[in-house]
């Protein structure tokens, strides 16, 4: 029983240690890169006096720990519950053959505990090694001056200990649903809920509401605090995350509803038809593959908006005061380029998670996908339903990340109009065009890198062998 424990979790513990490492490495970067500007900031002769760099880098250090743990958190969770959601019947099988629930609750958690240890150790020196190469390549090309830092930086030790602690959480609540019934339920209760069993609580979607209603308040009460004190962005920041919050909460109101209008795009033949109603047979596991990527697709879009409306802001109140301002354009494109960077590993983080989401479907299907090449599908439409699987996933969390990172960018650019002496509010959204159609882009290359693993998974299941499987 031991051997064939270790053995599963030996194959299963990969994706896991990667999207862990991931997850600590993004958040060790960003602390580690805006430790790294700020100092480059208080070095310069230009912008060290000036008190519009200097706030805003501070607060901005605060905003980006803040965002580095909660998207780790989310992106981790999802991913590790995806993992155990597909370990269902073999926990079930070993509970009938003699395991206590607490024993595989104990094992379960330790293996959580062990891949988030693991992963944030790798993060720590990958997110400190990275901005160091980063830094090291801008001093060569002249863009940032020779400097003393010092990366021995104790925050950075806070998103790897989130990710031990969120890993490790994620592993005990994912096992929840299996340990607390009886072994013949469990063998019962192994696939995925539907769609009418996953329906939530009332109490879920209550609080759902509740925090993207209190969240919007706070979110708009920081642009209102923004205009007089810069402060105003940790309040709006607070707002983001609580608002966010209850929309990831809330995602099984949402995103099974939109995967269905996509649905509807795909064209109406058998393999876009059956795509089309395997995303929204099981609610819940289409929303945990989706949520990490609606995370880092709302993460690219805020920044890149909210940067893009604060430099038109800076570019006006310029016109009136440019000897103020003199060296701010330089800073503000020395820290688009390394943020730009730094949250591109959001979306690495996300594709692992979709990559590994789509494969472990794939497997808990196999009875579904050993009946249809019995029924006479060739490989070739299973891999173009897995590829419409992928694309419906995809284009749905780009489609809803636009949207929510359009009005977080507004909303966090014009709650730093007080940083800025003789801004406007500007009542339009200053959309980043080129960052937009890279983010779509990559939503297309994403589709068709993550279905390629479970594409050639799902063509290699023979018929009979299928049939088989109990």
């Amino acid at each position: 029983m031991s051997g064939a424990r270790a053995g599963s979790a030996r194959t299963e513990h990969g994706p896991g240690v990667l999207v862990a490492a991931l997850s600590s490495a993004f958040g060790v970067a960003l602390i580690q890169g805006t430790g790294l500007l700020d100092a480059a900031a208080k070095a310069d002769p230009v912008t060290g006096a000036s008190d519009t760099v200097g706030a805003l880098l501070r607060v901005t250090s605060v905003v980006f720990i803040g965002v580095a743990m909660y998207s780790g958190a989310v992106v981790t969770t999802n991913t590790f519950s995806v993992i155990v959601a597909g370990r269902v019947r073999q926990i079930a099988l070993r509970r009938l053959l003699g395991s206590t629930a607490r024993a595989e609750r104990g094992a379960v958690a330790r293996e959580g505990l062990l891949v988030g240890l693991i992963g944030a150790v790798i993060g720590l020196v990958l997110g400190s090694g990275g901005v160091a190469a980063i830094a090291a390549v801008a001093r060569a090309a002249g863009v940032l001056a020779d400097f003393p830092y010092s990366y021995a930086n104790p925050t950075a030790l806070l998103p790897a200990a989130a990710v031990v602690l969120t890993t490790w959480l994620a592993a005990v609540v994912g096992s929840r649903r299996v340990l607390t019934v009886t072994p013949m339920q469990a063998l019962g209760g192994a696939e995925e809920r539907s769609e009418e069993e996953g329906r939530a609580s009332r109490l879920r979607s209550g609080a759902a509401v509740a925090l993207l209603s209190f969240g919007a308040l706070l979110l708009f009460g920081g642009v209102a605090i923004g205009a007089v004190d810069p402060l105003g962005l940790l309040v709006a920041f607070s707002g983001g995350i609580v608002s966010f919050t209850g929309v990831v909460l809330g995602a099984h109101l949402v995103i099974p509803r939109a995967l269905r209008i996509v649905g509807r795009l795909m064209g109406g033949s058998a393999t876009a038809r059956l795509a089309a109603e395997n995303a929204v047979r099981y609610p819940q596991r289409s929303t945990r593959s989706t949520v990490g990527l609606l995370v880092s697709v709302t993460l690219i879009t805020t920044f890149a908006v909210a940067l893009r409306t604060f430099g038109d802001m800076i570019t006006i109140a310029s016109g009136d005061d440019p000897v103020y301002y003199a060296g701010v354009d330089t800073m503000l494109t020395t820290v688009t380029v390394v943020f730009s960077v730094l949250i591109g590993f959001s979306a690495v983080i996300a594709g692992v998670g979709l990559v590994n989401a789509l494969s472990l479907g794939v497997l808990q299907r196999t009875r579904e996908l050993g009946l249809l090449r019995a029924l006479g599908f060739s490989a070739r439409q299973l891999r173009r339903m897995v590829l419409a699987e992928s694309g419906q996933l995809v284009l749905t969390a780009v489609a809803l990340g636009l949207l929510l990172g359009t009005v977080y960018g507004w909303a966090g650019a014009h709650s730093l109009i007080g940083a800025v002496r003789g801004a406007p509010a500007l009542w339009f959204v200053g959309l980043p065009w080129p960052v937009l159609a890279v983010v779509v882009a990559g939503g297309v290359l994403l589709t068709l890198v993550a279905s390629v693993a479970p594409a050639r998974r799902a063509t290699r299941i023979a018929p009979v062998e299928a049939l088989g499987v109990e």
